[in-house]
């Protein structure tokens, strides 16, 4: 009887944690609602906020290029060093560009840049606006007459979603110069013969995908650091959590947002 009791206790001791998580999750998932709609609706109406979008466009695109240019140009050399052994082993090294064409352009372009958007421009947008609210700016801009969420938040959401297909594509441009100065050493392939069998194994479909992804990637970054800084609270801790959980959720649904694509693109592409 006493553990019949105790268990019978323990489990009217979980549901109401359980339900408490769920409500959570519930009003969160409405104030993120709430939030993205906000934007829409403001993002169409004046006054613009032209020169604050392109000092936004100039923090996250220009300032984020020494990160991106390193990374890309290291990634076109090791996937091609780490490709191949495999592909020598059934003699066909010559397959390098085409392969090295397709795996960049297709997932490691836009998914590297924006893991590294992620990391580095949605925790300073989500720390900005976290200290901001915590140190009472954003209330100051309100009683001003300003419109701090327009001013702040879509501003940042445009120059993401604008800036991160273009380093996307600054990208596959370095990353592919890479492949080319590793291929070039090891297989003495000439510029000409490695770029047209690079163009040769894209397609119109391929590109486009992976711009569309990009503008995806880049609004959610930017609404994610947006959104957890702009609601941060609790002091400096706030902060710094703001920070840290723009990176962590940006990532995630980086990812979620790559599966679902590839899904898409994989039903779009002709057999």
């Amino acid at each position: 009887m006493d553990s019949k009791s105790t268990k019978s206790d323990r489990t009217e001791s979980v549901k109401p944690v359980v339900s408490k998580r769920l409500d959570r999750t519930l009003l969160e998932l409405h104030q993120v609602a709430i939030f993205v709609g906000r934007f829409f609706q403001q993002v169409f109406l004046p006054p613009y906020e032209f020169k604050e979008v392109l000092r936004q466009c100039y923090e996250v695109g220009v300032k984020s290029l020494p990160l991106i240019s390193l990374t890309g140009f290291i990634t076109g050399i090791v996937f091609t060093n780490q490709s191949r052994p495999s592909l020598a082993e059934f003699g066909a090294t010559s397959w390098l560009p085409a392969l090295i064409s397709i795996a960049i352009v297709r997932a490691l372009a836009p998914l590297i840049t924006a893991l590294i958007a992620a990391g580095k421009v949605g925790s300073s947008i989500g720390a900005e606006l976290g200290s901001m609210r915590v140190t009472e700016q954003i209330d100051a801009m309100e009683v001003s007459a300003t419109n701090p969420f327009k001013f702040l938040v879509v501003t940042r959401v445009l120059a993401t979603t604008f800036m991160i297909p273009i380093l996307m594509m600054y990208t596959i441009f370095l990353a592919l110069m890479g492949g080319f100065i590793n291929v070039q050493q090891h297989e003495a392939t000439s510029f000409t013969a490695y770029f047209l069998q690079v163009f040769n194994a894209i397609s119109f479909l391929d590109i486009f995908s992976s711009t569309i992804k990009s503008f995806v990637f880049g609004f959610t970054i930017g609404m994610v650091g947006c959104y957890k800084g702009y609601n941060s609270s609790k002091g400096t801790e706030g902060v710094g959590r703001a920070a840290n959980a723009s990176v962590v959720t940006s990532m995630f649904l980086v990812f979620i947002e790559e599966l679902l694509a590839l899904q898409i693109v994989a039903a779009l592409r002709p057999g």
